[in-house]
């Protein structure tokens, strides 16, 4: 360990504050907890302890070793270098949030231009920046449209085609709100792969928000104009959990009537990380801005007419008066916001429809292959987008330990999350995967199934 202080300097420290020892400064931790054995190793040279962790990381199998068809809401997506060489800045690598925000306005310039272009990704008219991943940002809708109705609609009518980990999230947020129903996802009977039309039924005058997915879990494209509708009918909002990505080739929700968009961003240049730090959107609608949990930069001017940048809306309880606070999210992920901001930049929006496009299309030829497989069937009767539903001979958990041996990290095993889906595998295919991965991906899936 590198220690700065010299013996002399801690000597004059210690003489400052009056104290001869550094032990004399734990005087009033009782003597039996002072100093306790912790059994530590012996020390070692940087050269040894890089050398032991290289060995230790070099037992995980990652996407630089293996062909990956996992997706599930964290995707394998190529990353320009230019991306890690801009955020690694010392002006941006060690910034953190803007609590003197006139001294900031870099850091507060790139925020700004986050929320533009998140706002113009998905539609809608205002973006805060941010949440921590896309999990807390669908839970921080349901508690915003819950305190927009003040209160009086205590419940939120769930998809099944919703990421499960949201889903859960959304229950852990909203246990401490008495009398708050969650309904839709866990009706008696209910099929996982329903379409929207199943929750219809269930929009009634007590409901708060309908939340559904663009691309859903499974993969699988819907136009949500009727079900906007038919929220707003009965009073209530529509929230939409979105791929970004996508959204440089789909239509996006603010044109199918979404009041609230929320995501998922690592799919915007952000590393796989083996599961993060990640980045939670989310935009909105400016008549709900005053809601808005997290940060909101503004544009304006100082007192010369220069352009200058400010938080904006930013509600004090948040920060010191928490009991007082309807969402306890302070925070706004900076640095990850950054890194979405700069990948954004670097691809423009031609550049982000050509890696949707390339998603897409490798994607329907990987189901045509696996399609012909005997005994695999795309088991899809919608449009889909990169991702895909497979149903397999054996069990999807069975496939991906022989899939391993080949070199191969396979798709999600669907029946962990919904019981129903017995035997049945969701794949996800990126601009990364080759046409060659692909054919191996299929040959391997025929060769193991038999084996």
């Amino acid at each position: 360990m590198f220690v700065p202080h010299t013996d002399a300097e801690r000597e004059e420290m210690l003489k400052a504050i009056g104290v001869e020892r550094i032990e004399d400064l734990f005087t009033d931790v009782p003597e039996d907890y002072r100093f306790p054995y912790l059994g530590l190793p012996g020390g070692l040279t940087e050269m040894e302890i890089m050398a032991e962790l290289q060995e230790i990381a070099a037992a995980n199998s990652s996407t630089r070793e293996m062909a990956c068809f996992l997706g599930a809401g964290a995707y394998n997506h190529y990353i320009p270098a230019a991306v890690d060489a801009i955020i690694r800045r010392g002006e941006f690598l060690t910034a953190y949030t803007p609590y003197q925000p006139e001294v900031s306005q870099g850091t507060l310039q790139a925020i700004f231009e986050y929320q533009s272009m998140i706002a113009a990704l998905t539609g809608m008219e205002v973006s805060n920046a941010s949440h921590y991943d896309g999990a807390t940002a669908a839970a921080e809708a349901v508690v915003m449209a819950y305190h927009h109705f003040r209160g009086k609609r205590g419940k939120v009518v769930l998809s099944p085609g919703v990421h499960p980990q949201y889903r859960a999230v959304i229950r852990t947020y909203m246990q401490g709100y008495a009398g708050f129903q969650i309904a839709g996802d866990h009706e008696p009977g209910c099929d996982p792969l329903s379409g929207p039309e199943t929750l219809l039924p269930m929009i009634d005058a007590n409901t708060s928000l309908v939340l559904v997915q663009y691309p859903d879990f499974f993969g699988r494209l819907y136009d949500y104009t009727a079900l906007a509708q038919a929220a707003h009918e009965a009073g209530a909002l529509l929230a939409v959990a979105v791929n970004p990505l996508s959204l440089g080739l789909l239509k996006p929700p603010g044109e199918f009537g979404a009041d609230i968009v929320v995501g998922e961003g690592q799919s915007l240049g952000i590393p796989l990380s083996f599961g993060g730090p990640y980045l939670g959107l989310f935009a909105t609608r400016k008549e709900y801005v005053r809601r808005l949990a997290g940060r909101l930069v503004g544009e304006t001017v100082d007192n010369a007419g220069r352009r200058a940048y400010v938080l904006t809306l930013t509600a004090r309880e948040q920060h010191i008066r928490r009991e007082k606070a309807t969402s306890n999210i302070c925070t706004n992920q900076g640095l990850i916001a950054l890194t979405a901001t700069v990948y954004m930049s670097l691809l423009g929006k031609h550049g982000l429809r050509q890696v949707a496009e390339l998603c897409y299309h490798k994607a329907h030829y990987a189901a045509e292959k696996i399609n012909a497989i005997p005994g695999f069937s795309v088991c899809m009767d919608r449009p889909f987008f990169h991702e895909f539903v497979v149903c397999c001979p054996m069990p999807a958990s069975r496939l991906n330990d022989r899939l391993i041996d080949h070199g191969i990290i396979g798709g999600y095993d669907l029946q962990q999350d919904y019981p129903a889906l017995e035997n049945r595998m969701l794949i996800a295919v990126t601009e990364m995967n080759t046409r060659d991965e692909i054919d191996h991906l299929a040959e391997a899936l025929s060769e193991v199934s038999h084996a």
